[in-house]
């Protein structure tokens, strides 16, 4: 029996350690933080008990005694505890008093050092903490101390007095009175000063001032205030990202939202997953694979449904399509049969049904059978199409999509119309959106579609479609946005 007290770091879940996660997602228990990135606990196992511990202005959903009390009784059963916390446990993160209360106990414990926001958020800033010829050192303060001390325990006017690079956290709503104690003791009034707020975060945003201006600046909790010539540097990179700033809803499946995901938010963007439709992939039975001549997919869900549910049951591997050819709608499709071992026989230039008919080849005399693995309501233009070429068509269904639950929090920010661009993926994802929704905002988010078929079920949903994907894939998606919205920050003509 173990207790974790793990630094989430100060935003960003990219920020985890590897040794944070490694536990995370080993946890019978998390307790966590408000500051922890919620992201962060989709990697808990399924079942793990989840005991918020936030903590904000006005709001607290258990103090610290009850906090240390939780974790004692937690970590006296046997069970994987995981306190999660923003930033680093041991800086400014009450971490020092949970172990105490462990070590107490006889609890034992592990301590996973996080990145603290006082290097992380000036980083992401773009101001270094140390600079060659500008700042040699650093100091790190509570601008927050407990009130119930009736004393402080900052000696500002000989901060004033260190020089190099002072760090303030926890002081964005006392930075007048903080700034005027720092000029008393002696610094320039003309010192830089920069406050960042939610370092690390899609939303994170830089007030640069100089300490006699700081106090109107609008600086917010909760920041991290650095006071220094580095705070005159800026070498900004994450705030200068093309979709930093811009909220973008991902309505993909979650079992497939990943890489869409993780793309736009390497962009700078703040990703809303509403999944709109899940996966179900369905029970079915094989027929004799070698009484036909092409093996058709047109996604990758049916790819891992045919294998997982259709081949490996059955007691078959990859062998089992020996003499079969293979198509594949796209190059998504193409990787996900290259990744089970097989090579593709036909893919077409463009990425939908009606082009993989224009380049199949027509059947041979003494065979002409067609498999086709897909969703159980797929649209008819292949087999169709495929059947007037003079083929044997027979479907097989082997997933179905099905409409999702969503988020509560995300559906009301989509229809408060907090959001700037909505993406889809499919026409499924089209109409269960629409239909969650009831109505899209107006004015209406901007509608990338990632192909025709999804671009004519919006249209007919009564959607205006801004941006289709040149290439039909998550690539071409991605794409297509960064265009739409370039083009909606130029200048208008005139």
């Amino acid at each position: 029996m173990t207790v974790y007290l793990v630094g989430a770091g100060p935003g960003d879940p990219g920020l985890l350690t590897v040794r944070g996660f490694a536990v995370l997602t080993s946890a019978d228990v998390v307790v966590y933080d408000r500051l922890a990135s919620p992201t962060l606990l989709e990697v808990v196992p399924a079942g793990a008990e989840l005991i918020s511990a936030g903590k904000a202005p006005g709001k607290v959903d258990m103090n610290q005694d009850e906090i240390n009390a939780v974790l004692v009784d937690r970590g006296r059963t046997g069970a994987t505890v995981v306190r999660l916390k923003g930033g680093d446990p041991f800086v400014f993160g009450r971490g020092g008093e949970e172990a105490e209360a462990l070590a107490a106990a006889g609890v034992p414990y592990e301590v996973v050092p996080g990145v603290t926001s006082a290097i992380g958020a000036l980083a992401y800033a773009g101001i270094p903490i140390t600079h060659r010829g500008v700042s040699t050192h650093f100091t790190v303060v509570t601008g927050h101390e407990d009130p119930v001390k009736g004393r402080t325990d900052v000696d500002w006017d000989g901060l004033a007095q260190v020089g190099g690079t002072l760090v303030i956290l926890m002081g964005a709503g006392k930075i007048g009175d903080i700034a005027q104690r720092l000029i008393g003791g002696g610094l320039d009034p003309a010192t830089p000063v920069a406050a960042v707020r939610n370092g690390t975060r899609p939303d994170q945003r830089t007030v640069r001032a100089t300490l006699e201006t700081i106090k109107d600046a609008g600086v917010r909790a909760p920041s991290a205030i650095v006071v220094g010539d580095v705070a005159a540097l800026d070498l900004a990179w994450f705030e200068s990202r093309p979709l930093f700033g811009r909220s973008v809803v991902v309505t993909r499946a979650r079992e497939q939202a990943s890489e869409l995901r993780a793309r736009l938010e390497a962009l700078g963007a703040n990703v809303i997953e509403l999944p709109t439709i899940t996966i179900d992939p369905l029970d079915f039975s094989l027929p004799v694979l070698s009484d036909f001549e092409w093996l058709v997919f047109t996604s990758v869900n049916g790819v891992d449904a045919f294998f997982d549910r259709g081949l490996e049951p059955a007691g078959f591997d990859a062998r089992a399509l020996a003499g079969l050819r293979v198509a594949a709608i796209g190059p998504s499709t193409e990787r996900a049969l290259l990744v089970r071992g097989i090579r593709i026989d036909l893919t077409p230039e463009r990425f939908v049904a009606e082009s993989l008919l224009d380049v199949f080849p027509p059947p041979a005399v003494d065979r002409k059978r067609v498999l086709l693995a897909r969703a159980d309501e797929g649209r008819d233009v292949l087999p169709e199409g495929l059947t007037a070429r003079g083929y044997d068509v027979e479907v097989l269904p082997v997933y179905r999509t099905v409409r999702a639950e969503p988020d509560a929090d995300a559906l009301e920010r989509v229809r408060a119309g907090g959001v700037d661009a909505i993406t889809f993926t499919s026409s499924s994802t089209v109409d269960n959106l629409c239909d969650v929704l009831g109505k899209v905002p107006d004015p209406q988010p901007v509608i990338v579609s990632i192909g025709p078929a999804t671009s004519e079920t919006a249209r007919a949903r009564g959607l205006r479609v801004d941006i289709e994907a040149a290439d039909h894939t998550i690539d071409g998606v991605v794409t297509a946005l960064l265009q739409v919205l370039a083009s909606l920050n130029q200048p208008s003509p005139g």
